[in-house]
């Protein structure tokens, strides 16, 4: 009996990129690559989804090896990602159709998605449609955010540098702001991402071992700010520390839910846009003590810096990558490769399928015994959790003082269908 002929796979990157996404595509590529009786070619969508809809692909063969492997250390989105929203199948059905229409066109066998919560339910949709369609497609869906958000898994790639970049900011920040408080600035506030769980926030509390140490106010989403009681707490540190050092989500709100740095707009994906609770907050501290301050929004940096990455989060990102082909080319069809810890010191993990429909959609938030009781901190418990995230380095190779990172062709897949989709 003949084996059936190899089908091709196709990639794509969604959402807010990370330091190690790319060591996601890096192993999903080389593992492709390697799996030649069931894979053919291997394409990438260029800007994500978005060039799946329009038959814009990129043919990953094109690409030199030596640039392949370079993405391993390589930050952002080497192919490109989009901030774009697939409906549900009852409100655009015909998006998902485009999608299997391209998939058919080219003999696409093995989608593999590489993203978030909204990644994860697009990946399990498209799934249901190919099964609807008589459409045979392996859907897989690779797990990436720098929210550590995802349910079913130990952590999320990207998450480890990110936690790793805001822990070391928040260590040197304090040190800059203790030699300088008793002539000058008295608190100073760094603003991480985190809209509705607050793990990167966590994370700044690794820079603190003792009474005394920075960070000491963490404003997490889970817990629902209070001015008064935070600014006594401010007070209170800088009488006794002489200076305060405050860690803030973006997504810190208050009691009926609104978020301190509300702008009244909405992004890509229907969230409520946020306008900056760094200096919302300094100001704050400014007009009821009158302190000198001085604020910082992490943003883009925390989670494109490679040159700190975790090394535990880049072997975990290829890991995932690596996985979600394996677990292709084995059958397996609407799952996702999870990180499951089997111990904390030392780390130990191994890499384990959950279906889509598990992850589609859920957020996992901070648990409450991971934060201190008065809900400024973090616990023995967090700490312990946190730790083995940020461990060990993975420098990316330099050249004249900066990180040489990979550079792609990306090559144009030659379309098939007729006429230009225009996107809903």
């Amino acid at each position: 009996m003949s084996r059936p002929k190899p089908r091709n796979a196709v990639y794509a990157q969604s959402g807010g990129v990370t330091a190690v996404i790319n060591a996601s595509a890096c192993g999903v590529i080389e593992t492709a690559m390697k799996h030649r009786a069931h894979i053919g070619k291997v394409y990438a969508g260029r800007d994500g989804i978005v060039g799946i809809l329009t038959e814009d692909l990129i043919d990953v063969g094109a690409e030199d090896r030596a640039t392949i492997r370079a993405l391993r250390h390589t930050p952002s989105g080497a192919f490109g990602s989009a901030r774009f929203k697939l409906k549900g199948l009852d409100q655009n059905r015909a998006e998902y159709e485009r999608l299997i229409e391209v998939f058919r066109a080219h003999d696409i066998g093995y989608f593999f998605y590489n993203g978030g919560n909204d990644s994860m339910d697009t990946a399990h949709k498209v799934a249901q449609i190919g099964t609807q369609l008589g459409y045979p497609i392996a859907c897989i869906g690779v797990p990436k955010t720098v929210d550590n958000d995802l349910p079913h898994t130990d952590c999320c790639p990207g998450f480890g540098s990110v936690a790793k970049y805001i822990a070391v900011s928040t260590l040197e920040g304090a040190m800059d702001v203790a030699s300088m408080a008793r002539t000058s600035t008295r608190v100073f506030v760094l603003e991480v991402m985190g809209r509705h769980a607050g793990w990167i926030a966590a994370a700044g509390g690794l820079a603190g071992h003792k009474a005394g140490d920075a960070p000491h106010i963490i404003l997490f989403p889970e817990i629902a700010f209070e001015r008064e009681q935070f600014l006594a707490r401010v007070q209170q540190c800088v009488t006794d520390y002489g200076y305060c050092v405050i860690v803030v989500s973006e997504g810190a709100h208050y009691a009926d839910g609104k978020f301190l740095a509300e702008a009244g707009t909405k992004d890509a994906f229907g969230h409520t846009q946020l306008g900056g609770v760094g200096p919302v907050v300094a100001n704050m501290v400014r007009e009821a003590h009158g302190y000198k301050f001085h604020w910082a929004v992490a943003d883009y940096l925390q989670r494109a810096a490679r040159h700190i990455a975790s090394k535990v989060d880049v072997d975990q990102a290829y890991a995932v990558g690596k996985a979600a082909v394996e677990y292709a080319v084995q059958g397996k069809h609407g799952v996702m490769p999870a990180i499951k810890r089997l111990s904390s010191k030392p780390y130990r993990w191994k890499i384990v399928p959950v279906p889509l429909e598990s992850v589609a959609n859920v957020e996992k938030t901070v648990p409450r015994h991971f934060i201190t009781a008065d809900g400024f901190g973090i616990t023995p418990a967090c700490r312990r959790y946190l730790e083995p995230l940020i461990g060990g380095e993975d420098y990316p190779p330099y050249r004249n003082g900066l990180p040489s990172y990979a550079r792609l062709r990306g090559k144009a897949v030659r379309r098939k269908l007729k006429g230009e989709y225009t996107l809903k």
